[in-house]
């Protein structure tokens, strides 16, 4: 009985085999002979970290493109692109096709027409002078032209800037090499010109927008409950920084007192790091630190990533490309820990250095109105900000909700 039972098992999985090899078969025969008729597109070029879909390099499928992705483009060079599609034969198919991911953006050269040098300066001061790349880490910076740093003048020189694609930028400017003169004491000191909190209040608060300020220890004791009766509706407050490049953590010196202050007169608080990472390796490591800064007090509105060392640029050897996916890490690692993430920078910098900001921008430009085309959620309008509650001057935001 046994035996019989066994004999038929094996007929009933040689009978399964038998079927499932036919079908095999039927689709391999099916595959070799259906019919495709692919036209690709004259240019098969991707520029580097561009956004492109399958689709955008076929002129002409006899069928349907089932998974239509987005190619990735973030290493130059030869990349394969296959997918699946449906032809008009109703047979699924599989299609590769190749094409070339380049660079053909020029380096940046931030400098205008003139720069200016104290007579004797160091002879490195073009190293003080920003040259970036959107994709190389170290493209070659260098001057062109005859110049004297120990003796005054005027000097027509060439600042060129080339990357490993060899893309080339260059910036013609005047060096001025100045003798300091002696400063007087005896000059009238103008009055400071402030930007009254009232006044931002009267002019921007609608519906749905709200006008706060930012401040860390500069604006030292800060009276929270005037601030809520001044109108104050949130505030960003500095939870530290490092000291420098890979120099040790530390908590700004009134962190603890404005954020407890800000919690206990309901006053809506969020957080900004100012950064020197230099890599995404230190970044994850600053929002780590941040999150466990904060992590005992309320925190509703977004934790920011603020890195500006743009004056020291260079030494960081980072492309434009490193510089933003250290912001998506760090802003990445205060996402998962439940925080909403923020990218903080200038006008200027939003523009021209930053690439595609995959999180909320919180914008610096001092102006009554900013042109400033691209998304933003908070507005840091002035740095010379008044209000009821702070003795020094502050920064006043606006955000939009």
């Amino acid at each position: 009985m046994k035996r019989k039972i066994l004999y038929i098992i094996l007929i009933v999985v040689g009978v399964i085999l038998f079927i499932l090899g036919g079908l095999f078969l039927y689709r391999y025969i099916q595959i070799k002979n259906a019919k495709v008729e692919v036209t690709l597109k004259g240019d098969l070029t991707l520029e580097f970290n561009d956004k492109k879909k399958v689709s955008d390099y076929i002129e002409k499928i006899n069928g349907e493109i089932l998974n239509d992705y987005e190619i990735k483009s973030t290493q130059l060079g030869t990349k394969k692109v296959t997918f699946s599609f449906i032809n008009d034969q109703k047979i699924k198919l599989k299609y590769t096709y190749q094409i070339e991911v380049v660079d053909t953006k020029k380096p940046l050269i931030w400098l205008g027409n003139s720069y200016q040098v104290e007579k004797g300066s160091d002879m490195n001061f073009a190293q003080k002078i920003m040259c970036g790349d959107n994709y190389d880490n170290h493209p070659n910076c260098f001057i062109e032209g005859e110049y004297d740093l120990n003796t005054e003048g005027n000097y027509q020189l060439t600042f060129k800037a080339i990357d490993q694609s060899g893309n080339e930028e260059s910036k013609n400017f005047t060096l001025t090499v100045y003798e300091p003169k002696e400063t007087q004491n005896n000059q009238e000191k103008k009055e400071p010109v402030y930007t009254n909190f009232q006044d931002v209040l009267k002019k921007y608060k609608k519906d749905h927008v709200k006008i706060g300020i930012d401040v860390s220890k500069w604006q030292g004791d800060i009276d929270f409950k005037k601030l809520k009766q001044a109108g104050v509706e949130f505030v960003m407050i500095r939870v530290g920084g490092t000291l420098g490049i890979e120099g040790e953590y530390f908590l700004d010196e009134k962190f603890v007192q404005n954020i407890k202050a800000a919690n206990e007169n309901n006053i809506k608080a969020g957080v900004y790091f100012y950064s020197y990472a230099n890599s995404n390796k230190k970044a994850k490591e600053d929002a780590k630190w941040v999150i466990k800064q904060i992590k005992k007090y309320k925190i509703d509105l977004p934790v920011a990533f603020d890195w500006e060392e743009w004056s020291s640029f260079n030494e960081y050897h980072l492309s434009f490309f490193g510089l933003t996916s250290m912001a998506d890490t760090f802003l990445k690692t205060i996402e998962k820990a439940g925080y909403d993430g923020l990218l903080y920078s200038s006008k200027s910098y939003l523009e021209n250095v930053w690439l595609e900001e995959n999180y909320p921008i919180w914008l610096a430009h001092y102006t009554e109105n900013t042109n400033y085309k691209g998304n933003y959620k908070i507005w840091q309008l002035c740095d010379n900000g008044k209000v009821d509650g702070i003795d020094t001057m502050v920064d006043i935001d606006i955000m939009y909700e």
